[in-house]
């Protein structure tokens, strides 16, 4: 009598925790949040944030690549997405924001790349609830360059959204930086040490930077990367920081590469888009929504 006077409060325990314990079915859709990420590239570690929507997805997801060096970060476009059902990465370059390496405009587009790579590995996308074929990827001033780089390199990127976009390698030609001056290697290596820009960046100078650009115009160059980046949806977003020429013809050397699918939109504000914050989150979500396939 005594083992059948313990084992039936035994089992009705176990009959009222399988009641209580919540199926599958009925658990809560994971909360929004944000996972520090820390992600390899060429021997060094990148580190940065993901925005992580809310739900069990798998989400549309952008990747936003920040300018030179890196002040402006755009990273309330990331938690604009995010409440709109998007994820978003937000990483800092080699050599950056105290990331191990030497920093380089080269090594910032490797690192583009590896960050895409990452975003399409299937064990990634499945952690992260990522939908694989909603992949977006933005870029703001020099962070322009890595996005059309990163896009060019992997066919799989749904689409791309440039900010005042930077073409790096037609800085000689342009004289973004040294239009007073002439373009030689000297001023633009000062225009780069200009406004504090070399504190956040490790291993180089002004005028390595500047000898970057010279020695390799054609590669830093988005016109050359026209035909990879077509025939998906571009939106060419410009302000009155003088890249407005530049990025439109950007725009029209991707129509000229076939691509159809071709945005422009203009703002009459500064680089950091200061007085235009909302408007240009609105904007790129609603082109998004517009353009990648449901």
């Amino acid at each position: 009598m005594k083992a059948t006077h313990f084992l039936v409060p035994a089992l009705l325990a176990v009959s009222l925790a399988a009641q209580t314990e919540p199926s599958k079915s009925s658990r809560p859709d994971p909360p929004a949040s944000v996972q520090p990420m820390v992600l390899p590239s060429h021997d060094s570690k990148l580190l940065g944030v993901f925005y992580l929507a809310a739900g069990s997805g798998p989400h549309p997801t952008a990747i936003i690549f920040h300018g030179f060096p890196g002040f402006e970060q755009n990273l309330d476009l990331a938690q604009a997405l995010r409440a709109h059902g998007w994820n978003v990465l937000a990483m800092h370059y080699r050599g950056s924001w105290g990331v191990t390496g030497d920093f380089s405009f080269t090594h910032a587009a490797e690192d583009a790349d590896m960050e895409v790579r990452i975003l399409f590995d299937p064990a990634n996308a499945k952690k992260y609830r990522i939908d694989p074929h909603r992949v977006l990827v933005i870029g703001h001033s020099m962070g322009g360059y890595m996005a059309a780089s990163a896009a060019a390199h992997e066919p799989r990127v749904a689409a791309v959204v440039l900010i005042s976009a930077w073409n790096i390698g037609a800085d000689y030609e342009s004289q973004r930086h040294t239009r007073s001056e002439a373009p030689t290697i000297e001023n633009e290596a000062k225009s780069l040490e200009s406004d504090n820009n070399l504190l956040p960046l490790a291993g180089t100078s002004g005028m390595a930077l500047a000898r970057e650009i010279y020695d390799h115009k054609q590669a830093l160059n988005i016109l050359t990367l026209a035909p990879a980046m077509a025939p998906r949806p571009i939106f060419v977003i410009t302000s009155s920081d003088g890249l407005g020429p530049s990025d439109h013809a950007i725009a029209e050397a991707v129509r000229q590469a076939g691509d159809s699918h071709v945005a422009e939109r203009h703002w009459d504000t500064d680089h950091s888009y200061s007085d235009k914050r909302s408007e240009l989150s609105a904007a790129i979500l609603d082109w998004a929504q517009a353009n990648l396939p449901h």
